[in-house]
This record gives structure tokens, C-alpha cells and sequence, in this order.
């Protein structure tokens, strides 16, 4: 496909992934698309784009990577579903200004549903937030509510069985006036 032909195609899914409002801070939807791979074919009939090679994707403090990551388009143009798959696939977003650190996401497979402001990590799933990890073989993860649902990935085959979910809380740090008596 030439580069003629294949530039409007890439223009409108910039639009439409840019449009996707809780991927990261809100002016991060304001910031460029950047996407780095060895290769991209796209097919802007069934509104699907498909990048293989050491797949980079950031819009402001956004970042997705993996070895494959497709993202599929409503006929409406917005972004539908991203899904990165990788050995391991990764997912980080500020969930808000001033924050240390961002959210962290690792899995085989990482899903995230544009409309629905949630992620789905399958097959050695790992979320990181503020110190706190939860792990398990599939992870639902709101980005607007920041919760985590965790468990068993049933009707996915995983590569990792992972009976029980593991989860570590870090202890609330107290304030100066918290700690004297």
C-alpha cells in the first residue's frame, strides 16, 4: 500500500484513537499519536489496524507496548478495542496530574476497551498502582473508578496457571499530625 493511500488511513485513526477520552490525563488526548512498529497493515473498510514488531504507542503519558497490537475502530470511527499482545504486553497511564508514578499493566494479553474506560489483563496479569500490586490470570481494571477485579481467566488459555490472585497492599503513610498522640 503506498504511502498515499495508507496516510489518510493512519490520519483517521489518530483522530479516532485521540478521541479515546480516558486512555490517559485529559490533556493527553490533546497531545500526538506516536506509533513505532516494524510493520503496519491497515484496513480502513473493517476499521482494523494491525502493528507487529516492537509495537511503541504514546499519546502524552500514555503508553502501550507489546509484540502485536491491534486496534479495531466502531463504525461510528472511535476507537473500539486496543489489544497488545506480548511476552509481556504493557500498559501505563497518569491517572491524574501530580502523580509520582503511573498506573503499570503487564500481560500476555492487554485489552483495552476505549467506550468502556476499563482494561483487561490476560495471562500473567500484573497491575501496579502507588506500590500496590495485584497479579492473578485475569485482571479487569476500571481507569476511571481505579479498581481492580481479579481471578481465575475462564475460557482464555493461559500459559501460567494461576489458581489464587495475589495481592499486596502497601500500609497508608501518616501525615505529621497523624503520628503525634
Amino acid at each position: 500500500m503506498s504511502l498515499v493511500k495508507t496516510l489518510p488511513i493512519l490520519l483517521s485513526l489518530s483522530a479516532a484513537l485521540g478521541s479515546a477520552s480516558a486512555w490517559a490525563l485529559p490533556t493527553d488526548r490533546d497531545q500526538p499519536i506516536r506509533i513505532q512498529a516494524d510493520d503496519a497493515q491497515l484496513d480502513d473498510k473493517q476499521g482494523i489496524a494491525t502493528y507487529k514488531g516492537d509495537v511503541i504507542i504514546t499519546q502524552g503519558s500514555m503508553k502501550i507496548t507489546g509484540n502485536t497490537v491491534t486496534i479495531t475502530r466502531a463504525p461510528s470511527g472511535e476507537v473500539d478495542v486496543v489489544t497488545s499482545v506480548g511476552n509481556l504486553a504493557y500498559f501505563e497511564q497518569l491517572q491524574k496530574a501530580g502523580d509520582p508514578e503511573p498506573v503499570k499493566a503487564y500481560a500476555v494479553t492487554i485489552q483495552y476497551h476505549a467506550s468502556k474506560d476499563r482494561i483487561v489483563l490476560i495471562d500473567k496479569a500484573k497491575v501496579i498502582n502507588e506500590g500496590n500490586t495485584t497479579e492473578g490470570e485475569k485482571i479487569v481494571y476500571d481507569t476511571v473508578k481505579q479498581v481492580a477485579n481479579a481471578g481465575r481467566a475462564t475460557g482464555a488459555s493461559v500459559t501460567a496457571p494461576r489458581p489464587r490472585v495475589d495481592m499486596v497492599i502497601q500500609p497508608k503513610k501518616k501525615t505529621d499530625e497523624q503520628k503525634a498522640p
